[in-house]
């Protein structure tokens, strides 16, 4: 392993890349870690023009967008026949290797993913840049969640030096538009047709167009018609069947125009399924606990808000109903007849006795609930309720 590229002092092998190998390296100017990324010229001596021209493109490309989706290009050089190029070291894993190991991820996770992915699509075909091939070892998934697009290497700019030659194939064939399959040009809807294979790799577990070679996968991306997501994985929503049929649209007329839409329909479908998710929680949720405190009546403290909800309780528990009430609870039927016709008052019937007004009724846990007070109790009660009359009898012949 070489030990020194231009003023980067060589770490470690971070892994190989598509044109040669990505060492990580320290820049003693600025004390930083960084991500190499090199391609030796030596070994394609017969295309050593193209290889380094599109090396530098990629430097270019990248080197112009400026977004938090997109991987930050630092510096380019060139020590002997090794180009290099500079870029920010990104903490994570290749979304790949994620889904090598972890298979299937969570439906939410996945939008986030493809939705970053296409946010990021959308800056750089705004600013003349097609990527030409997206897949998932060009998609870094970092410790925090942020996704990055790696590898401009094939990008074609408006304004770029470098031309593809007729017919030349460039990409990844599962992952390739039908538009690149024939050769043709192609625009920023081909970023979206392979972004689209990919989000239903992700759905699934399978590519939607395979083959046992690489003729056999540009045939089915041709003229093959894949299977419904939902019916691989039941766990996927309607609404998302819609958006991966429009992103691998055969015709471009028929495809996402832009990533942008692409971006806010994934999203717009995350949010119904986080949405949905919450009111599956609520309206399974457990019940109510019981009050930290309780007061000295024995009643529920109330928080403030829940207090201004049930608008407090009815004054007509601090009348005279409320005693007849409590001695129909209590005393004998002749007393209550008694007390009845002394308040001037109806006899309450069994359902008033209980009832509390709707507005207000809230029903105490079964711990704090009285039980209705034995035959060795009833007299005291009848006691109580005898003194609370004899105020009310004193207090109206004052009044009067």
């Amino acid at each position: 392993m070489i030990s020194q590229l231009g003023r980067y002092q060589i770490v470690g092998e971070l892994g190989q890349g598509a044109m040669g190998i990505v060492y990580k390296a320290m820049d003693p100017l600025i004390d930083r870690m960084v991500a190499i990324k090199t391609i030796n010229l030596g070994l394609a001596l017969d295309e050593k023009d193209e290889y380094e021209g599109r090396f530098y493109q990629e430097a270019r490309a990248a080197g112009r967008l400026n977004y938090p989706n997109i991987v930050t290009i630092y510096d380019v050089g060139k020590s002997g026949d090794v180009a290099y190029i500079a870029m920010e070291f990104l903490q994570g894993r290749e979304l790949r290797d994620i889904m090598d190991k972890v298979g299937l991820l969570p439906i939410d996770q996945i939008l986030d993913i493809v939705a970053q992915v296409a946010q990021g699509l959308s800056y750089a075909h705004e600013h003349g840049i097609v990527h030409r091939d997206i897949k998932p070892s060009n998609i870094m998934v970092l410790e925090e969640g942020q996704v990055k697009i790696t590898d401009f290497g094939i990008a074609r700019m408006a304004t770029s030096a470098v031309r593809t030659q007729t017919g030349m194939v460039l990409g990844s064939p599962k992952y390739m538009s039908p538009e690149q399959v024939l050769g043709k040009t192609i625009d920023q809807r081909s970023d979206i047709f392979s972004l689209g294979v990919m989000l239903y790799e992700m759905l699934t577990g399978q590519a939607p167009f395979t083959g046992e070679n690489v003729n056999a996968i540009m045939y089915q991306t041709l003229n093959g018609v894949a299977a419904i997501p939902s019916s691989l994985n039941p766990v996927v929503p309607e609404m998302l069947n819609f958006i991966v049929a429009k992103a691998l649209a055969k015709k471009l007329e028929d495809r996402y125009l832009n990533a942008r839409d692409f971006a806010a329909d994934l999203r717009a479908c995350r949010a119904t399924l986080m949405h949905a998710e919450l009111r599956l929680d609520v309206s399974h949720a457990g019940q109510r606990k019981l009050p930290e405190a309780i007061d000295a009546s024995g009643c529920n403290k109330i928080d403030e808000v829940e207090a201004k909800q049930t608008a407090g309780l009815s004054q007509a528990f601090d009348s005279t109903a409320a005693t007849l009430r409590l001695a129909a609870l209590t005393a004998t039927s002749s007393e209550v007849d008694e007390l009845s016709k002394t308040l001037k008052m109806s006899r309450p019937t069994s359902e008033a006795m209980l009832q509390v007004p709707h507005t207000t009724r809230i029903e105490a846990p079964r711990e704090l609930r009285v039980a209705v007070p034995s035959q060795a109790t009833q007299q005291d009660w009848w006691l109580f309720a005898a003194v609370i009359l004899g105020l009310l009898l004193m207090a109206a012949v004052y009044l009067a």
